[in-house]
């Protein structure tokens, strides 16, 4: 019985006049085996990503892949508009390693004389344009994360010595002592008093791809760190992490405004101070508006900022922005307004400067 459904395959109308009954009792599961076959392909077709192997092969990329440092790869994403991601320092260092192609059915990367620090994630994407505006196709993608092993160097190098991590209460914080070795045994180790931090799994886990990463920072958790790692040979150890509590409320930025005088001379030298109290690694943008402004009186505005520590285990980042007028003159009289902006808003505040 099992064979007649096959033979009846080739043989269209005789096999399909003898078996008729039979073939409709099959009818039903035919479709559904094949729905089953186009819903699985459909889920693989997902990843558009492939690895180009020796003498043409293409080989589908699992979740990781291990490579030795000093091979070159090659990976290629279907689609004719493709957006690549991987580890940002090829980028900040403009490799020449690394080149990436964009032809008509595929993108093509190639990574040449690869090194441990080349460990991390490359992905790509289909990328669906209307005019100017385009979007991540969210059905087509393609993702996978590369070790590139190296006895001598079992952790990914970075370009410091030393690191800082901040510790907020409301999210987790990582230690991105990474690996380029996934079998390797690596341990977290506070420097001050010396010993061993315990990895329970639960507060505080070692993800292979990310660190170590502390699920819920306390202040209990400030301080300097390091990790060691073990794979057939002497432990290594991985760069410094200083570890900061921070406490800052999110919002816009908590900004004030002060001049060295609100009364100023004919040919006085006034500055106006904005400042901003925020997170340590939430960057703050400054505008102004004063009255030279629109004849274009020049003012000298310059930014910076600093790390303070409160003085209760919690580290703060204090923003500030310098407007100096010199020679002030009856035209400089009036507001002068400062706009500090975060990801999470923007904060104005104005102070006035009158002439004597």
């Amino acid at each position: 019985v099992i064979g007649q459904p096959a033979k009846s395959k080739r043989p269209k109308e005789p096999g399909e006049n003898k078996i008729k009954p039979v073939n409709k009792k099959l009818k039903p599961k035919t479709p559904k085996m094949k729905e089953r076959e186009s819903a699985d392909s459909s889920l693989k077709s997902q990843s558009i990503l492939t690895q180009v192997m020796d003498k043409g092969r293409f080989q589908k990329l699992a979740a990781t892949l291990s490579l030795s440092a000093g091979q070159s790869i090659e990976l290629r994403c279907k689609g004719s508009n493709v957006t690549w991601n991987y580890p940002s320092y090829l980028d900040t260092f403009k490799d020449s390693r690394l080149s990436i192609k964009q032809l008509d059915r595929y993108s093509q990367l190639i990574l040449e004389n690869s090194t441990a620090a080349d460990t991390g994630e490359y992905s790509c994407w289909l990328q669906l344009c209307n005019g100017n505006k385009c979007r991540k196709d969210e059905t087509k993608t393609g993702s996978t994360y590369i070790f590139f092993t190296d006895k001598e160097e079992l952790f990914v190098p970075t370009p410091s010595y030393f690191e800082i991590v901040y510790l907020n209460p409301d999210k987790p914080a990582v230690i991105p002592c990474r690996v380029t070795t996934p079998s390797a045994k690596v341990t977290l180790h506070r420097e001050f008093p010396a010993e061993e931090i315990e990895t329970d799994g639960t507060d505080i886990i070692y993800d292979v791809k990310k660190g170590f990463v502390y699920q819920h920072p306390t202040s209990d958790h400030k301080g300097i760190v390091y990790c060691k790692a073990e794979s057939q040979g002497a432990p290594q150890i991985s760069i410094k992490y200083h570890l900061l509590y921070v406490e800052v409320p999110k919002g816009p930025p908590s900004t004030t405004i002060a001049a060295s005088s609100n009364r100023a001379e004919v040919s006085d030298s006034v500055h106006v101070i904005c400042t901003v109290l925020g997170e340590p690694d939430v960057d703050v943008n400054f505008r102004w508006q004063y009255p030279g402004q629109e004849s274009e009186r020049p003012a000298i505005i310059q930014n910076f900022w600093r790390l303070i520590n409160r003085g209760t285990g919690h580290t703060t980042r204090i923003s500030k922005s310098v407007l100096l007028v010199e020679d002030f003159e009856a035209r400089d009289a009036g507001n002068y307004i400062c706009i500090a902006q975060n990801l999470q808003g923007e904060t104005t505040v104005a102070t006035k400067v009158e002439l004597n």
